[in-house]
């Protein structure tokens, strides 16, 4: 087990053993660099800890903990851990500020303590098997059992292909699940016992419509208050630190915080993509001017990333709907040849302050459902897409494609019901025995029972925030794209819009001080006026994608590549897709120079479910 996950933590490992117990650990070592070693324990060798991951206020916690009389023996983040679970018990996560996954031993209770972030930055998986409970940082170290079954999930693959993700504490896997965000496990012979320890919250409408008597400006310097304060203490390393840098709005302004508390000589690293659609190399050198950093970008070709698309696959372990995380784990590649383990990045300034079109969309499509019969009302759709064809720009595209349920404005799913059409026909693809496993099935029914009981009282925004900060964020972005595909190559991200006290205040934020009209982000934007160029500031949101068909159809590897996943021997070979209709599929990709964004989805979809059933079900590794 320790061996298969060994890419995330190459630098030391270490195995604990406790009668029927046994922790094991790959380190990564950035903080305590001489004495962190792990499986660690207490200093009297009662509670033993195995932890992924970073406690980023360890250090003001450590101070009063020895104030109180508790003793260290290193001065790693790891024994805050411990000491306070002597005093707090399972009720230590709430005090912690940090990402972390961790299982904690207590010998005296014999009891086993899991546990994860409240935002879900690290991953947990387990799974209850010959009478124990196995448990790990990926699923891959749960399948080195040869005895432990393996079957795909046919519910959690349906919720892929609608969603992007499956809902834990649903796996791709049957039968394995995930930790969810928020939560422990307590597990002793006796009793198993969850406990979920924080949730994201909003207002309800009423009190969000005002803006309790502050300004615009008073919200702006709150927000970078603790937005500064987040960088500083993730900055704390014993190892050099970087930042991503995308040519954003959220990566400039961490860029931009780390640079004014380090100084000179700071490391910024981006993506590059040869095709112009993608790319966006004149924002990030503006930003480098202006900071001086020392930046260092890799250049991303769609044949590159069909090459490397089976390695995500495998880190990923489940089946990806775009290509977008196959250049982050090259970026990552490349930043560890460079000797940096450790990287700030923007991801969450979206989720929290309301970034992406999709909040946007529903607003105007709100807007016009009030007059059905505007003839210029959808027109104000035309505006959002800048990086788009001027096809997929058109007024009666975007008319036909968001009138759908426009007037159902009740439905607590409005905002996000455009985005699920367009994965929908994904379901189409599935073949005879799982569309017989999924019928009746409705994931998006699942998915309403998830949310929280006061959910329908919150304005429109906080509920399409909900949707994306408690489901896409933790289920996709901070997984399939963060955490797997920059831990493939031993570098850790750290995210400071995604410090709790961030995400608290934000939900705080009136709504029309998220978006003033149709700009996004406003609040963030007022903040950080004087720190970044005006060019970055005023920018429209261009969201971070890559190509999908260009890296599907090239000549040679990659080329070979897709050919060989959707042939009819291996549809035939998973079972989980009609084959006839793959043909199809495919005769369109290679026939037509650019497909929509609904047929791309069906490509990379096909393509990288048969890899990882392949990889991970057919005992084929293919990395």
């Amino acid at each position: 087990m320790v061996a298969s996950i060994a890419h995330r933590g190459p630098d030391d490992d270490g195995v604990f053993l406790d009668g029927d117990l046994g922790l094991g650990h790959d380190r990564l070592s950035i903080i305590d660099l001489n004495s962190g070693q792990q499986p660690m324990s207490n200093v009297d060798g009662t509670t033993w800890i195995v932890f992924n991951g970073e406690i980023f206020n360890y250090v003001e916690l450590r101070a009063e903990l020895v104030a109180r009389g508790h003793r260290f023996k290193t001065t790693s983040d790891t024994e805050v851990i411990l000491n306070l679970y002597e005093e707090r018990g399972a009720d230590c996560v709430s005090s912690f500020n940090g990402q972390f996954a961790f299982a904690l031993w207590d010998t005296r209770t014999r009891s086993l303590l899991l546990a994860r972030d409240r935002l879900g930055v690290r991953p947990l998986f387990y799974t209850w098997h010959g009478g124990g409970i196995r448990f790990a940082s990926e699923i891959k170290a749960l399948l080195t059992d040869p005895t432990l079954p393996r079957r795909v999930d046919p519910i959690a693959l349906d919720q892929i292909f609608t969603f992007w993700f499956p809902i834990a504490p649903r796996t791709g896997f049957e039968g394995i699940e995930e930790l969810p965000p928020g939560t422990t496990l307590t597990i002793t012979s006796e009793s198993q016992t969850p406990r979920r320890y924080w949730s994201l919250r909003y207002p309800a409408a009423g009190e969000a419509n005002g803006t309790g008597g502050r300004s615009s400006r008073e919200y702006a310097e709150e927000l970078m208050s603790l937005l500064s304060d987040a960088v500083r203490i993730r900055l704390r390393a014993d190892v050099p630190v970087a930042s991503y840098l995308s040519g954003g709005l959220d990566s400039s302004v961490i860029s931009a915080l780390c640079h004014k508390q380090l100084g000179g000589g700071f490391n910024t690293f981006s993506i590059e993509f040869e095709a112009a659609a993608f790319d966006e190399a004149s924002f990030q050198s503006s930003v480098v001017k202006r900071l001086g950093t020392r930046h260092r970008a890799f250049r991303c070709s769609g044949k590159s990333i069909g090459e490397a698309l089976p390695r995500a696959v495998y880190h990923a372990e489940r089946p990806l709907l775009r290509s977008a995380p196959v250049p982050m784990m090259l970026l990552a590649k490349g930043v560890h040849e460079a000797g940096i383990k450790v990287v700030l990045t923007g991801e969450g300034a979206d989720e929290i302050l309301a970034g992406y079109d999709i909040f946007k969309e529903a607003k105007v499509r709100r807007f016009w459902a009030r007059y059905p019969q505007s003839t210029w009302r959808p027109r104000l759709l035309e505006r959002l897409y800048p990086y788009l064809s001027d096809l997929q720009r058109t007024s009666g595209y975007l008319k036909a494609f968001f009138g759908q349920g426009l007037e159902d404005t009740g439905d607590p799913f409005y905002s996000h019901r455009p985005r699920w059409r367009v994965s929908a026909p994904l379901r189409m693809l599935y073949g005879p025995a799982i569309r017989e496993r999924v019928a009746g099935y409705d994931a998006i029914a699942d998915l309403r029972d998830q949310l929280p009981a006061e959910f329908s009282a919150w304005h429109p925004l906080s509920q399409a925030q909900y949707l994306e900060a408690a489901f896409l964020l933790p289920g996709y972005l901070l997984s399939s794209q963060g955490d797997r595909m920059a831990m493939a190559h031993a570098v850790e991200g750290r995210y400071p819009f995604l410090d709790h006290r961030v995400v608290e205040f934000a939900a705080t934020i009136p709504p029309n001080l998220k978006i003033r009209g149709l700009r996004e982000k406003h609040v963030l934007r007022e903040g950080v006026r004087e720190i970044l160029p005006e060019a970055i500031v005023d920018r429209a949101k261009q969201p971070y994608r890559a190509p999908d068909q260009d890296a599907l159809f090239q000549e040679g590897a990659a080329g070979e590549l897709t050919r060989a996943a959707l042939s009819p021997l291996a549809l035939s070979g998973s079972g989980l897709f009609q084959p006839n209709s793959i043909r199809g599929l495919m005769e369109k990709g290679a026939r037509q120079p650019s497909l929509g964004v609904r047929d791309n989805m069906a490509l990379i979809g096909a393509v990288t479910t048969q890899l990882w059933h392949k990889q991970f079900f057919q005992n084929e590794e293919g990395a």
